[in-house]
């Protein structure tokens, strides 16, 4: 736990602080495989992990699930005038397509969402003995916990967003990156629960990158 906890640390130190852009998903997607190399060496098997083959069918038609339900809200977002603000965030800017792509199946699929699943639905919540037969809170929020903490370079600019400036724009910088890694930390409890009901990490990747890419198409679509 301590070895994957320091793995982390420093994954997120590169990733945002150290290393180029082009170099951001090959540092999550080494982490994705050592932290798996760590837990298989820890005694952990695939079912343990998430991994399972006799349970991949039902992780995927959860996690499909998840994602029409999040393509429907995106959807009623962008379609309120009053809602959409919420896609108006300074971090976007103008991608063109090559750049989109890039975004979308490099930076986020490995950078994000691969280390991040395999990271806090997966590894952590196994090493902190987390099952998928039954709901047991400490573990789930341990690794959640844990989640929020890992997003606090990110949380730095999370003011950029237009609505969140305008509805915390009084709030100091420093209680707004609180604010953002405690939502964060309840967002993994809610992938938790894609991955526990679908009983395979494969459903909340899906549903995780889902969320992440389907809002940054809609936010450079509505910004354009």
């Amino acid at each position: 736990m301590v070895v994957a906890v320091l793995l982390l640390a420093a994954c997120t130190t590169l990733a945002n602080r150290v290393v180029p852009g082009w170099a951001y998903p090959v540092c999550g997607a080494v982490t994705a495989v050592l932290l798996l190399a760590l837990a298989r060496w820890a005694g952990l098997g695939a079912a343990d992990l998430g991994l399972s083959r006799s349970t991949f069918k039902r992780a995927l038609l959860t996690g499909l699930l998840g994602v029409a339900l999040i393509l429907l809200v995106f959807g009623i977002a962008a379609a309120v005038p009053s809602l959409r603000t919420v896609y108006h965030d300074g971090r976007v800017g103008a991608p063109d397509l090559l750049q989109l792509l890039w975004l979308t199946l490099g930076r986020i699929t490995f950078g994000t969402v691969l280390v991040e699943e395999i990271a806090f639905r997966s590894v952590l919540p196994a090493l902190l003995g987390a099952r998928d037969d039954r709901w047991r809170w400490p573990p789930i929020l341990g690794a959640a916990a844990f989640f929020g903490l890992w997003h606090f370079l990110p949380a730095l600019a999370i003011g950029r967003n237009a609505a969140v400036h305008a509805a915390l724009g009084a709030v100091p910088p420093v209680a707004l990156q609180v604010l953002a890694m405690a939502a964060a930390g309840v967002a993994g409890i809610f992938l938790h629960a894609w991955r526990h009901f679908g009983r395979g990490v494969t459903a909340s990747i899906l549903v995780h990158f889902t969320t992440n890419v389907g809002g940054l198409v809609i936010a450079v679509a509505v910004q354009a």
